[in-house]
């Protein structure tokens, strides 16, 4: 049986403290703990900022990608090594601005691997600019007479994305966090997480008083039927975003799932000997 202990390393995060990202570091440990996956079964990917540090300070395959871009290479790792557990993780710059086009086209493409948004509204490792998720008005450095842009709506965006599953959590909620990872995880296809991990020291307003708030839990809905995507899109914009839990899951087949004799055997193992022969008709096929 594995253990939080195995997905633990001797890198310290150098996070600040208070930083909602501890907790999603944490629910990411305890979720491939209590699902018995071990250290050498899980990869973790990541982009750039103060997310993007996560790579490291799990004990499990890690693999710190440049801005924007910890999809397309773990969507790779995914398909190049089925039997590994894969998880991309980045901000809400790396996901919602430079990345925004990649995570479309993952949730559409529904390859089997969760992907996790450390959503803390604002851009923490350059020192506090707006970012596609900050609201309009929103002061900072970059906009110091307030954002101009509508703010981005990932809810909504995934819904008509046609992802296959959505959660949203609160890194204030230490056991609603790993609970739903831990689902994303099982689910046969893309998983799409966001996660409010406030930012103490460059965003003073989206809090954890904020957000303890703000937010409606889905879990204390009643009649609240994850199946049905009207019902999902309905709550998303009652709510405006501002809602927990799991609010979206379907049964489609995954993206290997629909390929015709796909081998789940990984790369690594598979015989990949050429042999003259082998390489003479390969030739002779494409001259």
């Amino acid at each position: 049986m594995s253990t939080l202990k195995d997905f633990r390393n001797d890198v310290k995060p150098n996070w600040c403290p208070g930083c909602g990202h501890f907790s999603i570091q944490a629910a990411i440990q305890r979720a491939a703990a209590n699902l018995d996956i071990t250290p050498e079964h899980l990869a973790v990917v990541s982009g750039i900022g103060c997310s993007g540090r996560i790579s490291g300070y799990i004990n499990s395959y890690g693999f710190h990608g440049v801005h924007g871009r910890a999809l397309p290479i773990a969507q790779g790792v995914k398909l190049a090594n089925p039997e590994l557990t894969v998880i991309a993780s980045g901000g809400d710059g790396d996901g919602y601005a430079i990345g925004m086009g990649h995570t479309i086209h993952a949730m559409r493409r529904n390859i089997n691997m969760t992907y996790i948004v450390m959503d803390n509204q604002i851009y923490g490792l350059t020192k506090g600019q707006t970012s596609p998720r900050s609201k309009k008005g929103f002061t900072t450095k970059s906009t110091p007479s307030g954002a101009m842009e509508k703010q981005v709506h990932p809810m909504q965006l995934a819904l008509s994305s046609g992802v296959g599953f959505l959660a949203q959590g609160f890194s204030g909620d230490l056991k609603g966090i790993v609970s739903m990872i831990e689902q994303g995880m099982q689910h046969n296809g893309f998983s799409l997480i966001n996660i409010f991990s406030p930012c103490v020291t460059y965003n003073k307003i989206n809090s954890y008083d904020f957000f303890k708030e703000n937010i409606v839990k889905l879990e204390d809905e009643e009649g609240y039927d994850s199946s049905n995507l009207g019902m999902a899109m309905q709550k998303v914009i009652e709510t405006n975003g501002m809602l927990t839990g799991v609010i979206y899951q379907d049964q489609e087949p995954s993206f290997t799932d629909q390929i015709p004799n796909f081998d789940q055997n990984p790369i690594v193992h598979q015989d990949l000997h050429l042999t003259s022969a082998a390489l003479t008709e390969l030739v002779e096929e494409f001259c």
